[in-house]
């Protein structure tokens, strides 16, 4: 029996909700800009240390100190698992790690890992989002949802807790990061990677992600291949005598759209942007295709990594079959094979994938949390970073829902009844926690 399938038993749970200065705060961190550089292309402004000083101020209010706030150091860009946006971002943009912080808050005193339960939230934001506003029952902006709501929802669970569990603080730890570098591609190698390196991790650790209120024990890594054509123009009137990668990337992408799929067994693949020009009186000889693939263990992303090699072999040559009698295209494809290089934005990422019948008891059992349907698909957070990690487990665990909330679309918005179910649920699963380490302790 796997943990989504355990009887639960529902554990009381205090009266909570978002408090007029709770609901301030969201608004405050809302209008603040926290959209990263990989975002926004380094033109903007980045108020990460702002909203977290913010928040900081909150949590103090409840006996949080801050015990880090800094960003990565430059050795945080120089693993093979780093994207190859975030180099480019940082050898080009002044100031890249130095306005995107992390910071961590801790309860009590440093306690041991197994004492300790940890909370990961990102306050940096995709771009966009359109105006910020609460009519009374609904927040708008970019972050409501994904994930400057849950961190004000986190500190209303966190604030009726600590009234019905003197444990919290004392001889239970609770560690919140506040993290850059989630979105914009970052995939957390600033953030939360150097974080968990630096050992600020708990028995248990919850990411704040949208997931409907359902615990979540995996997520999907992600790697990003690219195609390129690098072959030479031509003209209109003469349009077989360059080479076309229009057309060369626009029959791969149709090959590898149908062929990879059943490769990706526990993920997704996306494929994505094709780019060549915009003139409509030559014929591009360069362009490139994009294509992300999820996998949610290392083994699939082994193969699906492998399954594209074989894949996008099979498919120049059936180019080359299929155009080799074409005056328009006998170029293209006699030079396909020669013109067409695959190389990797970023890859070697870790997946997270947990079935822990410790978690099932805690927050289904004694915390009465819903689970994750097991047969719906995890989605690609920060939560990779802790898959292995000895003397730990891991969920994700937030309100709403990425898409029908918007998450990276215009109109983003969390309801204030999901981020007040949130809050009771927070309180309920660090109750249950407290009491389990009690129970361990006697």
């Amino acid at each position: 029996m796997t943990y989504a399938q355990r009887p639960r038993q529902i554990s009381p749970c205090p009266a909570v909700g978002l408090t007029d200065s709770d609901r301030e705060l969201l608004l405050h961190l809302l209008a603040l800009r926290t959209a990263g550089p990989l975002e926004t292309g380094g033109a903007e402004p980045v108020e990460l240390w702002e909203a977290q000083s913010a928040y900081a101020d909150a949590a103090a209010k409840l006996g949080f100190r801050v015990v880090h706030h800094a960003p990565a150091g430059p050795d945080a860009l120089t693993g093979a698992d780093v994207p190859q946006a975030v180099r480019q971002a940082a050898d080009t943009m002044p100031g890249f790690l130095d306005r995107q912080p992390n910071m961590v808050l801790r309860l009590g005193p440093e306690l041991p890992r197994a004492a300790t339960v940890m909370f990961n939230v990102h306050l940096d934001t995709v771009a966009g989002g359109g105006p910020v506003s609460f009519g009374g029952s609904r927040f708008h902006g970019r972050g409501s949802i994904d994930a400057k709501g849950p961190a004000v929802g986190l500190l209303a669970g966190l604030r009726a807790a600590l009234g019905a569990s003197p444990a919290l603080g004392t001889e239970v730890g609770v560690l919140i990061q506040l993290v850059a570098g989630e979105e914009g591609g970052a995939m957390g190698v600033f953030g939360t990677k150097p974080l968990v390196e630096q050992g600020y991790v708990g028995r248990l650790n919850v990411f704040c992600e949208p997931t409907g209120s359902r615990v979540l024990s995996r997520a999907t890594a992600s790697m990003t291949a690219r195609l390129r054509v690098d072959g030479r123009d031509g003209i209109d009137d003469e349009p077989g005598a360059g080479h076309n990668a229009t057309v060369l990337l626009g029959y791969l992408a149709q090959h590898l759209a149908t062929e990879l799929p059943p490769y990706a067994v526990d993920g997704q693949v996306c494929v994505a942007g094709l780019n060549t020009g915009s003139m409509h009186n030559k014929v591009y000889g360069t362009g490139q295709l994009l294509i992300n693939l999820s996998y949610g263990s290392e083994d699939t992303g082994r193969k699906l990594e492998a399954a594209v090699d074989d894949v996008l072999r099979t498919g120049v040559e059936r180019f080359r079959e299929r155009f080799a009698d074409s005056p328009t295209f006998a170029t293209t494809a006699r030079d396909a094979a020669r013109v067409t290089h695959l190389d990797w934005l970023k890859r070697g990422l870790p997946a997270l994938y947990g079935d822990d019948a410790w978690v099932g008891e805690l927050l289904l059992d004694r915390a009465g949390l819903a689970p994750w349907p097991a047969d719906l698909p995890a989605f690609t957070c920060d939560a990779i970073w802790l898959a292995g990690l000895p003397g730990t487990s891991t969920v994700v665990f937030g309100p709403g829902d990425l898409g029908a909330n918007q998450a990276h679309a215009e109109g983003e918005f969390a309801d204030l009844a999901d981020l007040d179910q949130y809050a009771r649920h927070i309180a309920r699963l660090l109750i249950a926690f407290a009491r389990d380490r009690l129970d361990q302790g006697n």
